[in-house]
């Protein structure tokens, strides 16, 4: 039987059986045509004996409470649990995410209406697609809603609340807000909500608020479950409690709620942002023991920490191992072994791994495509690299900075700087950013090339590009100057490099040590050297060398080896600087201050002395001297011994020179 109307002196509308609201009174649909009540004027009655103003004053009927849903059970005798979604809730929705002032709008609507919107209105709402994308929104809706007079908050709008922050992020200070005002009312705990809150408060990494709700969940008698454990241990995990986390599991270990593979996939996470990934590759091996079937997410997990400590052969074999069981390949976990194929030289087996990511109906990126390119590039392979270039647009995927920047430097390795010129000038055309690796590729690929004018015109346009020149693009034009013997202009740069704030690195210091010798300027190239230990500059193999090289052609074979001496305190230790100086010195015809060299590294107990041998006799026959190389192969010199009665010496290699 249908209820009568709440206010008599309305007429009620027809019924509307598929809109039917615990008030028909004002459907969404069917808006009241006035705010004012309507009067009928009998003509046979005077005016004077009505009571206008009262008339007038007759007061609206109170706002009525939404619901989110109507129960139309009366309806529906089949189904008395027959609920159907409230018409207002679209158009509350449609409301917030048009309005550009929430409340004062919102105000309106219920006051045109003549509505108010309940607690468990609110609270779906909260948790409804609608708002999850506008934490803003969501919360002046969640404010606004406190307002109306006789109004209290459930518990479910400050969980969807909190969840739709902490998805976005950064808003950490509103949630402790919103935490604090639970705390000080009576709310009954659910486990609904202390999933929810557990989950939302681990990512936004506040464990304190975390371990709060986990003891009144507690506290309330509610019982953890498989997916309360999850959220706490990985909550955890995300800031950075990995022990804590350990300990959850072991709990769940001796418990009645058993570790699942999600759980292992959380402390295997916990693993590799630790760093520890032997401690990983143990939780995945004791998954097998205890029957638990690993999922895509652990693998990638274990590819993910493996690629971090560099070990592509175990990522490799957990990437075959995915292949054999017939395991969905995540597109990362493509992206890593490529990538980490790419890293090692080895473009080839990358590109089988391409090969077989696109027949499993898996598309690359252009991250992937980048690492290919690059890697071929590299090993010398430009016609590949291009060849994948081409491929690349004519799928459709956009070359970024970085890609340009591979395929200039591969090009401009290949001598193929007409092409990179063009490469250059389309990029500059299609307004793609140019990064510092860009200019610095072409800076130095038209340096090598003798092309130094051009190089210099590239450089001086960087900052007008709107780019910043770094080191590479300074040491890039530096070594073509002083590849072209101009070393004024270079120490000009050096010098501007300097005045600009821009990191001078050891690698700037040996390109201008090593022209520096060349020019013969060998004083000032040890000042240089000099100046780069003062700044605390670490050298390096190379830089040694570019320094050892000079002072050795120059003669100073000894300031060469008192500089070597010096650097070992500073843990640098080149390893093979005496046989790149007696190789110098031998190229050079210097034999006998080779041999005085050879002579001094073994009586220095410095080398083996058939290493230093083997070396010298390297260096001899590279030099093109086979003669005395044949002889040092046929004698005692450097391992053999001469003996003057009871006194017995090492064969010296300066007797190599000996008629």
């Amino acid at each position: 039987m249908r209820k009568s109307p709440r206010f008599p002196f309305f007429s009620p509308p027809k019924p509307f059986p598929s809109l039917q609201n615990p008030s028909p009174l004002f459907h969404p649909s069917n808006p009241p045509p006035s705010s004012q009540p309507s009067i009928s004027f009998n003509p046979t009655v005077s005016t004077s004996r009505l009571d206008l103003p009262k008339l007038f004053s007759t007061s609206l009927p109170p706002p009525e409470w939404m619901e989110p849903f109507v129960d139309v059970s009366d309806l529906a005798v089949q189904n008395p649990k027959n609920l159907q979604p409230s018409p207002w809730l679209d158009r509350v929705a449609h409301l917030l995410q048009e309005s550009p002032a929430v409340e004062s709008d919102l105000d309106a609507f219920c006051r045109k209406f003549l509505i108010r919107l309940s607690p468990n209105f609110v609270a779906h709402l909260l948790d409804s697609p609608n708002l999850s994308k506008t934490p803003k929104t969501a919360f002046q809706f969640f404010r606004w809603a406190e307002k109306q007079r006789n109004y209290d908050h459930k518990l479910d709008s400050y969980v969807s609340l909190i969840d739709i922050l902490s998805s976005a992020g950064g808003e950490l200070d509103t949630i402790r807000q919103l935490i604090a005002e639970i705390k000080v009312k009576e709310f009954a705990m659910t486990a609904h909500a202390s999933n929810s809150l557990i989950r939302s408060l681990g990512v936004s990494g506040m464990i304190e608020e975390l371990l709060w709700v986990w003891r009144w969940m507690k506290e309330s008698g509610i019982e953890p479950g498989i997916f309360t454990y999850n959220f706490l241990m990985d909550g955890l995990v995300n800031s950075n409690f990995l022990e804590s986390a350990e300990r959850v599991f072991e709990t769940m270990e001796g418990g009645k709620i058993r570790p699942d593979v999600v759980t292992y996939n959380i402390l295997i996470k916990g693993y590799w942002k630790a760093g520890k990934t032997q401690k990983a590759m143990e939780r995945f091996q004791e998954m097998e023991v205890k029957d638990i079937l690993p999922d895509k997410i652990t693998y990638l997990t274990l590819m993910q920490s493996c690629y971090s400590d560099g070990g592509l052969d175990v990522c490799l074999g957990l990437y075959h191992e995915m292949e054999e069981k017939g395991i969905e390949i995540p597109p990362h976990a493509y992206s890593l072994v490529i990538s980490g194929l790419c890293r090692e030289g080895n473009p080839t087996e990358g590109l089988a791994v391409f090969q077989s990511m696109i027949r499993q109906g898996c598309k690359p990126n252009v991250a992937i495509y980048t690492a290919l390119i690059d890697s071929f590039a590299k090993i010398g392979k430009e016609e590949e690299a291009m060849k994948l270039f081409e491929r690349m647009e004519e799928e459709g995927l956009e070359p970024d900075e970085v890609t340009y920047s591979v395929v200039v430097n591969g090009l401009c390795k290949a001598g193929n700087l007409e092409k990179a010129m063009e490469c250059y000038k389309l990029c500059r055309e299609k307004g793609v950013p140019i990064n510092a690796v860009f200019y610095s590729s072409l800076i130095d690929g038209l340096g090598k090339s003798g092309m130094v004018h051009e190089a210099e015109k590239v450089f001086e346009g960087i900052l007008e590009k709107g780019c910043v020149r770094d080191s590479y693009c300074y040491n890039a034009l530096i070594d073509a100057f002083a590849k072209a013997g101009n070393m004024e202009k270079a120490l000009a740069l050096f010098k501007r490099m300097e005045d600009e704030g821009c990191d001078q690195t050891v690698y700037t210091y040996t390109i201008l040590i090593n022209g520096l010798f060349k020019k013969h300027k060998n004083e000032e190239a040890l000042k240089l050297w000099e100046a780069m230990i003062d700044k605390g500059i670490t050298p390096t193999p190379a830089s040694f060398r570019a320094l050892s090289t000079g002072l050795c052609l120059s003669g100073k074979v000894a300031r060469a080896c008192k500089i070597l001496d010096d650097l070992a305190p500073m843990g640098v230790i080149p390893e093979t600087a005496f046989e790149d100086m007696i190789n110098v010195l031998c190229k050079a015809g210097r034999i006998e201050q080779a041999c005085k060299l050879a002579d001094g590294v073994v009586d220095r107990g410095r080398e083996i002395p058939g290493r230093v041998r083997t070396v010298m006799i390297n260096a001899l026959r590279k030099a093109g001297n086979a003669d005395l190389a044949i002889k040092l192969m046929h004698s005692k010199i450097g391992i053999g011994y001469d003996r003057w009665g009871s006194i017995k010496k090492r064969v010296k290699f300066r007797v190599l020179l000996d008629g």
